[in-house]
C-alpha cells in the first residue's frame, strides 16, 4: 500500500460539487481505479494544514488551483517554502497544473500568464526527450504523445536548471517535466472528466473568450490519456520512493 498525500489548493466550486465532487473524490478514483493499493490523505494547504511529520506519507500529489503560484497570498509562499522543503528531503512529488506550475517556481524556474491566453479541452503534448524508464511503452500508448484535459492560463516558461523536458507542444511548450529522480511536474489534468471540463468552461464563460471555449467543448469528444497518464505517475511515485529509501 502506497500512502500517498494530496497537497490541496484549491476546491471545486460548491455549485459544482453535488455533480461532479471535490478534488480529492476525482484524484482517488483516478488513482485507486488504476492501482487498489493506493491510499490518499488529504491535507488543505490553503487552509494552513500539513503533515506532522514529512515522512507521514510516500510520496505528495499538488492539485491544481484557481490561483496563481505568483499571487501575493500568505498560504502560497507558505505552501512555496514547503516544496522547496520537499524537494531537499528528497520526498517524492507529482504537481498538476498549479502543483506544476509552483514546483517550477519553488525550484528557481520562471512561471507567468501565457500570451497565448486560455488552454481548455483536450489537448495534445508530444514527447520532447528520451523516455524515462517509468514511462511504459505499449501499443496502445507508445510514448510519443499523451492527450489530457487542460484548463489554465498561466505557464511555465523556464524550468528549474536541474529539470528534464519531456513533453510540450507549439501553445504549452512546457507540459511536463521531471527534476532530479524525485520530482514531477504535469500541466494537464488526468483527475478532470469531460463533464466537469465543460462546467469549469461554463463558470468562466466571462473571462474566457467563446471561440475558445466552443473549440475546447468539441475538443472533449477526443480520446483522452487520463488511465495512461495517471500509471506513469504511480509508477514514477513508486520508483522514486523505493529509490530514495534504498538510498540510491
Amino acid at each position: 500500500m502506497m500512502r500517498i498525500g494530496l497537497l490541496l489548493c484549491d476546491d471545486v466550486a460548491p455549485e459544482l460539487q453535488p455533480l461532479h465532487h471535490n478534488y480529492p473524490d476525482m484524484f482517488r478514483d483516478i488513482l485507486i481505479r488504476n492501482d487498489p493499493d493506493t491510499e490518499l490523505v488529504t491535507y488543505r494547504v490553503m487552509d494552513g494544514e500539513y503533515p506532522s511529520d514529512i515522512d507521514d506519507c510516500d510520496a505528495y500529489l499538488i492539485s491544481g488551483s484557481k490561483y496563481s503560484v505568483y499571487d501575493e497570498l500568505d498560504w502560497i509562499r507558505t505552501f512555496e517554502d514547503f516544496v522547496r522543503q520537499l524537494y531537499t528531503e528528497k520526498k517524492t512529488t507529482v504537481g498538476v497544473c498549479f502543483g506544476h506550475q509552483m514546483i517550477a517556481k519553488a525550484l528557481g524556474g520562471t512561471v507567468k500568464k501565457s500570451e497565448r491566453g486560455w488552454g481548455v479541452g483536450v489537448v495534445t503534448v508530444d514527447k520532447q526527450a528520451l523516455l524515462p524508464d517509468w514511462i511504459a511503452v505499449t501499443e496502445e500508448a507508445d510514448g510519443n504523445a499523451y492527450s489530457l484535459i487542460v484548463s489554465h492560463q498561466d505557464q511555465v516558461v523556464k524550468i528549474p536548471e536541474e529539470a528534464q523536458l519531456l513533453y510540450g507542444n507549439d501553445f504549452c511548450p512546457i507540459a511536463m517535466f521531471e527534476v532530479g529522480q524525485t520530482f514531477l511536474a504535469v500541466q494537464g489534468h488526468p483527475e478532470f472528466s469531460p463533464a466537469y471540463s465543460e462546467a469549469l468552461m461554463d463558470k468562466r464563460k466571462d473571462s474566457i473568450p467563446a471561440t475558445v471555449i466552443e473549440a475546447g467543448k468539441q475538443s472533449l469528444s477526443l480520446p483522452i490519456d487520463s488511465d495512461v497518464v495517471t500509471k506513469w505517475l504511480l509508477a514514477f511515485l513508486k520508483q522514486s520512493s523505493q529509490k530514495v529509501r534504498g538510498g540510491s
